[in-house]
């Protein structure tokens, strides 16, 4: 007997880590339910576009995918989800190729739907407004085989005025702690140094269950199982670092110093704009608390430049605010409008070649950071998790502390934890030397 032919998917994702992370789960999915996940960028039979809608940039994008999608297969059948999909469905209905547009809640199901995919055109997008609660979601293989990520969070409350994903991920959602243990248990039995706990809102995990926990609760008990060997922990709001969450970092073995923690905008005026529930004064207590109890952590942010109304005053007081900080780098967005937000619709909108140059300066503050927060690190010993072979023959790791480490050595450091002496940073490049455990 003759074995059908697997039928081929391409996946392209666009947006952040947790879409990311779905796009991964999706083809591994499909990958057990008998299609073959090949590279979006050949000819495929079903092709599915995991789509963002931070800006209307994205959603541009997201159009110029499926038209891209069509063109090298136009026989192929075309699938449209992620966060366009659950927010504007009505656009895509109108566009030539497209044959299946699923929600964000109905993603997880993508399987049995591909399997009956037919000719004609299906919109299956339910109100996400009503998930009353967070699936967890595994991913059973990574390329390095040394870091995993476990999605223990979905969605949001904050409603902050430039952002749609409230609208694209629902309320607040999160997987039960017994569930999230259980996660990083599973990736710890497979091999896995690292797993990284991610969550659209992760700060507020928790929050939403019966009785209501903490992201501290979770970390407190991760720790106490001694699940793995380091945890790290996505994006928190300022809000949300409290002085019993560093007490913990300061003292931990497993959660690994590093925190990423949006600031938005370096005036106070702006972030009232933003609808940001904290001042520029309360975010400087929090990094200020955070490098005293911490030494080594490495701070990151997200910073959004030519938000409406922002004058060349705030922006350059803002530029100082960030110069300030012990911070390690920063990732700068210009404000692009998204319809269906009060930013979109306020006065003052920032000529776009000054939101351009302004972008410009703030990306070279981040750069100058970075070096100078590597530089720091020259001499001195820190534990960097061994996960690829460069291309130039070097081993390339990860510190805890989120220092990319170049270095030299045979294969069987690969996937272990090593202390390695810093011995030099060149632009980027970071160097080191492994020495004996201390």
């Amino acid at each position: 007997m003759v074995n059908e032919q697997k039928q081929t998917v391409a996946i392209t994702t666009l947006g952040c880590k947790i879409n990311q992370f779905e796009s991964a789960a999706m083809a591994e999915t499909l990958g057990k339910e008998g299609f073959s996940v090949v590279p979006f960028g050949g000819s495929a039979d079903i092709y599915v576009i995991n789509t963002c809608t931070v800006t209307s940039k994205t959603d541009a994008e997201s159009r110029r995918l499926i038209r891209r999608a069509s063109r090298q297969n136009p026989a192929a059948k075309i699938v449209v989800t992620g966060c366009y999909a659950q927010v504007a469905f009505d656009e895509l209905q109108d566009m030539p190729g497209v044959n299946l547009i699923l929600g964000n809640s109905e993603k997880r199901g993508i399987a049995a739907m591909l399997r009956n995919l037919g000719d004609d055109r299906q919109v299956l997008v339910s109100d996400i407004a009503l998930e009353q609660s967070a699936q967890g979601t595994r991913l059973e293989s990574f390329a390095e085989h040394t870091r995993a990520f476990l999605q223990v969070q979905n969605g949001c409350d904050a409603f902050c005025s430039y952002c749609i994903v409230p609208y694209a991920r629902g309320r607040s959602r999160s997987v039960s702690r017994e569930e999230a243990l259980a996660g990083i248990r599973s990736f710890a039995q497979r091999g896995f140094k690292e797993v990284v706990l991610t969550g659209i809102h992760l700060g507020a995990y928790g929050l939403d269950l019966t009785p209501s926990l903490s992201l501290l609760d979770l970390l407190v008990a991760a720790e106490k199982e001694r699940l793995v060997e380091r945890i790290r922990i996505g994006s928190v709001e300022p809000t949300e670092v409290s002085d019993a969450l560093i007490a913990f970092l300061a003292q931990s073995a497993a959660i690994c110093p590093h925190l990423h923690i949006p600031l938005q905008s370096g005036h106070d005026q702006v972030l009232t704009a933003m609808n940001r529930n904290y001042t520029t004064a309360g975010f400087r207590t929090v990094m200020e608390k955070l490098a005293t109890a911490l030494p080594s952590v490495c701070i990151g942010t997200d910073i959004i430049t030519g938000f409406p109304g922002e004058t060349e005053e705030q922006f350059q007081e803002g530029y100082r605010f960030l110069q300030s900080l012990p911070l390690a780098y920063f990732h700068v967005f210009p404000f692009s409008p998204r319809a269906g937000t009060p930013a979109a619709a306020m006065d003052g909108h920032v000529h776009s070649s000054i939101v351009k140059e302004r972008a410009k300066a703030l990306r070279k503050l981040s750069e100058e950071k970075k070096k100078a927060y590597y530089q720091s690190f020259v001499g001195k010993e820190l534990q960097v998790l061994v996960q690829t072979r460069e291309d130039n023959g070097l081993l390339k790791g990860l510190s805890r502390n989120y220092i990319p480490v170049l270095l030299e050595g045979n294969d069987s450091l690969l996937k272990t934890e090593q202390w390695v002496r810093i011995s030099g940073v060149e632009r980027e490049k970071v160097t080191g030397e492994v020495i004996a455990s201390p």
